[in-house]
């Protein structure tokens, strides 16, 4: 259990999708400090090898751990799931993907056990949903989908545009023919357009967000005797688009968000040293 106050909760994903997990981790702890990076220079991670991605990873927490975190919270599911062991094994805090809490609950939810997963083209061809669910509960039927457009449309902030409906109904309808009762949203920019998507698949498919639940994974790490009267601050961190971000985050945040900064991660930082 991590008891250090004077430390913050660190969470890192490719873009503007992780804040629905930072939106849930804020609810949980309001008296802690929270650094949120965004790595929009390189959004999205998806369509990206393995290798890039990891590295990619590694450069993210290591900012975080720079700025002195206590937890890493990977909330992007392709990272989470080329780089979760990895950056256990090189960093010396508790470090959380998004995959586990979000397979666990669909395996809880579930009344028939077939069970849909959509996600990035990197999410769904590692495999990682399938493997975690199936080895919680061996008799579920698992019916997976890449579907890398709903990113952009999340990054744009055209989620409840017309496009996102059209583009909805072509990647879901041949995964929902198949009698699935569940969907797990396996990405953390998917929840953004979350009422698109109940909306086609309608009310009898339970839909998962793993920012929630990994919100929950969180107090079993952190002792969360909250001091209710004292509000954490937020730090938010980018590597390009500062304004973009602030207005996407603002909207989904559902507050002003003032101060977003850049950093420069890996060659970039070379550069920032010789402009001009």
């Amino acid at each position: 259990m991590v008891n250090n106050k004077k430390q913050a909760i660190g969470i890192f994903d490719s873009g503007v999708g992780g804040l629905t997990v930072f939106k849930e981790i804020r609810k949980q702890f309001p008296s802690e400090d929270i650094i949120y990076f965004g790595d929009t220079a390189r959004v999205p991670y998806g369509p990206k090898s393995p290798n890039t991605v990891l590295e990619y990873s590694i450069q993210n927490a290591r900012f975080l751990i720079q700025n002195n975190v206590k937890v890493i919270v990977i909330a992007c599911n392709t990272s989470t799931s080329v780089a979760l062991d990895v950056l256990r094994k090189l960093f010396n805090v508790p470090v959380i993907g998004v995959i586990e809490p979000g397979s666990k609950k669909a395996v809880n939810v579930s009344k028939n056990n077939r069970i849909g997963v959509i996600g990035t083209e990197g999410t769904i061809k590692s495999k990682a949903y399938r493997k975690t669910i199936s080895k919680m509960k061996k008799d579920s039927i698992i019916f997976e989908k890449s579907c890398p457009l709903f990113v952009s449309l999340a990054e744009e902030g055209w989620e409840n545009h017309e496009v996102a409906s059209i583009v909805t109904k072509e990647y879901l309808s041949e995964i929902v023919k198949n009698e699935i009762d569940t969907l797990v949203l396996g990405c953390t920019h998917y929840p953004i357009l979350k009422d698109t998507i109940q909306k086609f698949v309608g009310k009898k498919i339970t839909l998962v967000d793993s920012a929630v639940e990994i919100s929950k994974s969180l107090k079993e790490i952190i002792n969360n005797d909250q001091n209710t009267n004292v509000n954490g601050e937020n730090y938010f961190y980018v590597s390009d688009n500062e304004n973009k971000f602030k207005k996407l985050a603002s909207r989904i945040l559902g507050e002003k968000i003032e101060l977003v900064q850049k950093v420069y991660l890996g060659e970039s930082w070379f550069l920032k040293n010789n402009e001009g």
